[in-house]
């Protein structure tokens, strides 16, 4: 019966071809399209999962700020019982490329490296990175010990055994020797920590400063995670923690006017669902794949509902069939077994070529998201692909194995089919739903690349073109600055030269507690502080509003600030009358005022996800380090040039580090890579939706010229034009589709204006968007229907009533 059931389907599906290709294509293309997106969000998922005893992993946070105190990781230790471990993780300012350097002989391997941290020595007794060498209950016992990646330490030891030996590692106070202690496995790695090496806190560089810091409100720069001990209650464990946040700094915290509390994370949603102030690294969003995943299931819905629409539309062809297999005693079961099976069949040819366009598309996917996807590795994956391939023959073949086993033998042999209103109705509502997600799809690709556009074009208040950026990462850099600088302003490519402790694109978790004249220290505005050298302002053409700007050598400047005008509005200041007043914070218990001798005009320092913030300058160090980035205004169109003499000199004056540069645009578009892929994404899912959609649609206007062949050659014979045909075709289906746009607007209006939340700077919707997304898809549908609509009123009369 089997085989008599395959022999069947084989031959529908080569008598009629041109309906089975568009059948299989549309399939086999939204299958590849889900498989791309189901691996990217498995990929995304994994995250933080390869932990040992991952459900018991937190980290321990404040209110909007992912790190904490200085002393939490000890006192959550001994205070709490839960705690089976804790251990600190310290993001250091100014580590963004460390100098790492192995020599052996007279072989030296120096190169920079990004994505290093301070751990305690219970690091890895909390996060279990897989080692492939070293032990990693020990590995950062002894001082100034370090662990490397699998990757760094191929680079540095080549075939060599890494463990007990020593680098430098060129650090913003100095260079100093560490061992190493342990290497661990970072291909394949996929945790919010994208670590390259950890350096032991217990160390001679920074080692005495952090064992002495007990503050509770101005060293929160720690990242605490801990491990809870099996059987713990999170709940009942999280409601601990505030009383022995105000029991140990309570009043320091109530000193400074700050107000905030202490949350906990679970470690393997922090990649995903958190979004909080100093970070370790950019965080991914579930709000992404969400949009991704559900483009993914309408996708598949287009392609099933392609299939449905064609089967159904044309049953009568089959009719007949029905009606004599059923006179000579045929089951509605076995129909429907029969049709269900036709529909299974061509899904695993569908499935077939899927993963052929899956592995010859993952190359350039991968690349695109910058992973390394492993689709035919990944168990759960073949339960998704199996998963989708069944669901894909049972959507796409339920209907229409009902809907045609259930004719009545006698009328279909008497040639009296009656048309089912319910199965037309059917299609065109499932028509109607192609669209409306097609439309929505249209509607949101617009509205993201909007964003992105204005992401890319809008005025931060600042001159960022050909702004070059060395990090200056060693204090010998540091102290050369004077000396690179002089060398560099000789070049006649460059404009102005300067340095800061950051700069505007990146990060600055600096900061300090400030409160005016007329208030109280409970009344603080949190001011970023930024070091400054001369020059700073005048090459990132920033605006001076009133004052005058900073200057190193001058006598009383090391106690003056400028401020933005955020700054001064928080603060209670009005402009014209702020220049001289003073403002004041505490530190360690003692007053320090600070006179305000500049009002700089609000610009962007961080991405335009966030709203500017309160910003104070000074040329004092203790606001960070004023020679942390070297910043350059080029002057000339021509930067290889300026590059090839920049990096001449840098070699000269610091041989002993590799020239590093980044320029401040590029840095600020880093800020919005993770949303410039998204767009990216759902524009090219968009369109493979359309053209999904639109295969479907050009099916059917072939199927209603098939239908109505004879209709159309009357028509032509009694004077019908090729557009009078034509239009005959194309008005129901544009109809539907019309339909599809009344229903699509309001949707993708309110979930776009709910995505557009997410950004304190964004882009209008503006009306024009939905009847230009609509033109869109009516002309999408429009071509479809017309290639065919045409090419059958262009057909010769004679040969369409030949058979009459």
């Amino acid at each position: 019966m089997w085989k008599n059931h395959l022999l069947i389907a084989f031959r529908n599906l080569s008598r009629n071809k041109a309906f089975s290709v568009i059948n299989i294509l549309g399939l086999a293309i939204g299958l590849a399209t889900c498989l791309l997106i189901m691996v990217y969000v498995l990929d995304e998922a994994s995250y933080d999962q390869q932990f040992s005893d991952s459900g018991q992993l937190y980290r321990v946070a404040m209110d909007g700020w992912a790190a904490g105190p200085a002393p939490l990781a000890g006192e959550l230790k001994r205070e709490l019982p839960e705690v089976a471990e804790a251990a600190r993780l310290m993001k250091f300012p100014n580590m963004d490329n460390t100098v790492l350097d192995y020599t052996q002989g007279k072989e030296s391997r120096r190169f920079l490296e990004p994505n290093g941290y301070y751990v305690d020595s219970s690091f890895f007794r909390v996060l279990s990175f897989p080692f492939v060498a070293g032990d990693p209950r020990t590995a950062l016992a002894r001082p100034n010990s370090i662990v490397i990646s699998q990757t760094i330490a191929a680079k540095l030891f080549g075939r060599e055994d890494p463990i007990g030996r020593q680098i430098k590692v060129g650090l913003p106070f100095g260079r100093f020797d560490y061992t190493v202690g342990g290497v661990f496995q970072d291909q394949g790695l996929r945790t919010h920590i994208p670590a390259h090496f950890f350096l032991s806190m217990n160390n001679s560089d920074i080692g005495t400063w952090v064992s002495t810091l007990n503050d509770w409100a101005m060293t929160n720069i720690f990242h605490t995670y801990i491990r809870l001990k099996p059987g713990s209650d999170p709940g009942a464990f999280e409601k601990k923690l505030n009383p022995l946040f105000q029991r140990r700094g309570g009043e320091q915290l109530k000193a400074l006017g700050i107000a905030t509390n202490l949350i906990l994370q679970p470690v393997k949603d922090i990649y995903l669902h958190s979004n909080l102030g100093n970070e370790i690294a950019p965080t991914g969003n579930i709000k992404t794949l969400y949009i991704l995943g559900s483009i993914a299931v309408f996708i598949l819905i287009i392609a099933c509902i392609n299939f449905m629409n064609l089967s159904t539309a044309r049953s009568e062809h089959r009719a007949r069939e029905v009606g004599v297999r059923k006179v000579m005693g045929a089951r509605k079961n076995a129909l429907i077994l029969q049709f269900l099976g036709e529909s299974f069949l061509l899904c695993g040819i569908a499935l077939a070529i899927a993963l052929l366009l899956t592995w010859i598309a993952l190359p350039a996917f991968d690349a695109f998201t910058q992973k390394d996807l492993q689709p035919f590795r990944e168990p759960r994956l073949i339960g998704v692909i199996v998963g989708l391939t069944l669901f894909a023959g049972l959507l796409s073949g339920c209907y229409p194995a009902f809907y045609l086993s259930s004719f009545n033998p006698v009328a279909v042999l008497k040639g009296k089919l009656i048309h089912h209103l319910s199965a037309a109705f059917l299609r065109k509502g499932l028509v109607v739903f192609q669209f409306t997600i097609s439309i929505g799809l249209i509607i949101g690709a617009i509205v993201i690349a909007r964003q992105m556009t204005l992401f890319r074009d809008y005025d931060l208040g600042f001159d960022k073109d050909r702004q070059v950026v060395l990090p200056l990462q060693g204090k010998q850099e540091a102290m050369n600055y004077d000396v690179l600088r002089d060398q560099l302003m000789k070049s006649p490519y460059i404009k102005s030269i300067s340095s800061g402790s950051t700069y505007p694109g990146i990060a600055n978790i600096n900061g300090l507690p400030f409160y005016a004249p007329a208030r109280t220290g409970k009344d603080v505005v949190w001011l970023q502080t930024i070091a400054v050298n001369n020059n700073y302002f005048q090459t990132l053409g920033l605006t001076l509003l009133s004052g005058r700007w900073l200057i190193s050598e001058r006598a009383g400047d090391s106690s003056s600030i400028i401020v933005n005008t955020t700054a001064l509005r928080q603060l209670g200041l009005d402009q014209a009358s702020a220049i001289g007043k003073k403002i004041s914070y505490t530190w360690e218990g003692a007053k320090h005022e600070m006179t305000i001798i500049g009002i700089v005009k609000d610009f962007n320092s961080e991405s335009l996800h966030n709203p500017i913030k309160a910003l104070g300058f000074s040329t004092q160090n203790f606001f960070g380090n004023k020679y942390g980035y070297l910043i350059a205004k080029i002057q000339t169109h021509d930067l290889g040039s300026a590059l090839s003499y920049m990096g001449d000199a840098w070699n000269k004056i610091n041989s002993a580090t590799p020239f590093s540069y980044s320029f401040i645009d590029q840095d600020f578009a880093r800020n919005y890579e993770r949303e410039q892929h998204t767009a990216s994404l759902v524009l090219y899912f968009t369109v493979i939706a359309v053209l999904i959609a639109c295969l479907g649609l050009f099916g059917l206007t072939a199927f209603a010229a098939e239908q109505r062949m004879k209709e159309i050659g009357i028509r032509k014979v009694l004077g019908a034009s090729a557009a009078n045909v034509t239009v005959l075709l194309s008005r129901d289906l544009l109809r539907l589709v019309g339909i599809a746009v009344v229903i699509a607007c309001p949707i993708a209006a309110l979930a776009m204006h709910k995505w557009l939340e997410n950004f304190a700077y964004r882009t209008p919707l503006n009306w024009w968007i939905f009847p230009a997304s609509a033109a869109l898809a009516v002309f999408a549908a429009l071509v479809t229907t017309g290639f065919q609509a045409i090419k059958a009123a262009r057909t010769n009369p004679i040969v369409s009533l030949r058979s009459e």
